[in-house]
């Protein structure tokens, strides 16, 4: 190549300015941009609508003539493509003058292909997540929450990739307050706040991990937090239990044969020397009214239980999987209706256990020895201890709340006990070991982690 031939003649950007700079043909140049982007050819005309003066004026000053009266302005594009290039002041025409005063104007169709691959590439870490979490990551690609809580492809990719950090460490085990696991974890203590994206997303995804029910207002969302171990505080948190002990609180209240309330607190933050080991049953109930009519029949001899009272807490998590880590064998039994099994599936999740009279078979019985049951409601969830159980609840369509089946549950506790002094711990006796990291269970469960 000559490396002596002339260069290529440039816009005169002086020029330009004083012919197309002018306010009033602004709207000329975004009507050029608009038709360089659309791939459409620069000819024809463009008319602007109730022009003013000043519109009027800078078009007369670019093309050396008036535009006319009329109620519309109207610019042929050959004819200011024509003047730039003969005047010298743009002489490769129009589209460079416009492109050298505005900037680079990006085709729509190629923009939009890049605008998409940038999403993609947003979305990519939820490909990282586990299996129990694929059905979330399809549908917030399909519902638009991360393009509404991010507007850009840029935002969305640092807040979908803050989210799958904080739900890869997710259950939280122990539980730990929300701040404590956002400074760890998300690099700054406020990350999870309320009333921010990424604490959105994470609620999302925690709902679709924990199983946590729709719902919503404060209480609604502090509950959906503690699903998976985070927690406002470690005092709010708490557990309703019968006979448990290990602590001079908890033997005394044995003693007495009194329901004992349990904060988390106090399972993950005093230190205690372990003395026994687990040997028995621990019955695990949904409603207050069950552990409440076992302690008012057998008090001090009935065997072990514990009450979830709805969904399972961050402190019955924690419970609950320090017991079953050091061999106590969990049977559960909840209300048989769809919000029952939901919330049986969500302690499931976290903590092996087996059917207390709340299998298919239990069902149908209860249903024939019941009158005037409410019908069941909301909608159809698995029941995968007893894939029967919600066949048989589909089919029925009847509401049995644990209340209705009381006798049954009470005379399971009475064969269970064993002879033993009263408000001392017999053979079915659990102990209830606390260390100053609290009850170290393992993970268990669909999600658990070395």
């Amino acid at each position: 190549m000559d490396m002596n031939l002339p260069a290529a003649p440039r816009a005169d950007i002086d020029r330009l300015g004083r012919l197309l700079g002018d306010p009033g043909l602004d709207w000329l140049l975004e009507r050029v941009r608009e038709r360089m982007a659309g791939g459409r050819p620069l000819t024809g005309t463009v008319s602007l609508a109730r022009p003013d003066g000043l519109h009027r004026l800078a078009a007369e000053r670019l093309l050396g003539r008036p535009p006319g009266a009329g109620r519309s302005l109207t610019v042929r594009l050959e004819a200011v493509d024509a003047m730039l290039r003969r005047s010298g002041a743009c002489p490769e025409g129009l589209a460079a003058a416009v492109t050298a005063l505005t900037g680079p104007v990006a085709l729509r169709a190629e923009a939009q292909a890049d605008e998409a691959q940038a999403w993609q590439e947003a979305y990519a870490p939820l490909g990282t997540l586990d299996t129990g979490l694929t059905e979330w990551a399809e549908r917030i690609r399909a519902d638009g929450l991360v393009r509404r809580l991010a507007r850009t492809p840029e935002t969305a990719r640092t807040l979908v990739a803050g989210a799958v950090q904080a739900l890869r460490e997710l259950p939280a085990v122990p539980s730990m307050s929300r701040a404590t696991f956002a400074a760890r974890h998300l690099g700054g203590a406020h990350a999870l706040d309320e009333g921010t994206p990424l604490a959105a997303l994470v609620l999302s995804g925690i709902r679709s991990l924990t199983g946590f029910p729709d719902g919503s207002g404060a209480e609604w969302r502090r509950q959906a937090w503690a699903s998976a171990g985070l927690l406002k505080d470690d005092v709010s948190s708490t557990v309703l239990v019968l006979n448990l002990r290990g602590t001079p609180a908890l033997d005394w209240m044995a003693d007495m044969g009194e329901p004992a309330v349990l904060t988390l607190r106090s399972l993950t933050r005093h230190a205690r020397t372990p003395a026994l080991t687990v040997t028995g049953n621990v019955h695990v109930c949904e409603n207050p009214a069950v552990l409440c009519a076992a302690a008012d029949t057998f008090g001090s001899a009935c065997p072990p239980m514990v009450c979830l009272q709805g969904q399972p807490s961050a402190a019955a998590l924690t419970l609950l999987r320090g017991l079953s880590a050091q061999g106590a064998e969990l049977l559960y039994h909840g209300d048989f209706d769809w919000g029952g099994v939901r919330i049986a599936t969500a302690l499931r999740r976290s903590v092996p256990w087996r059917p207390w009279r709340y299998t298919a078979a239990d069902y149908r019985e209860a249903v024939g020895g019941t009158t005037a049951a409410p019908g069941l409601s909301g909608t159809a969830a698995e029941t995968p201890w007893d894939p029967a159980l919600a066949v048989a609840l589909a089919e029925q369509g009847v509401r049995v709340e644990e209340e209705a089946v009381l006798d049954c549950l009470l005379s399971d506790l009475e064969t269970r006990q064993r002879p033993g002094r009263p408000g001392k711990a017999g053979p079915d006796a659990v102990q209830l070991f606390t260390g100053r990291s609290g009850i170290r269970p393992g993970r268990t469960g669909p999600g658990s982690r070395p």
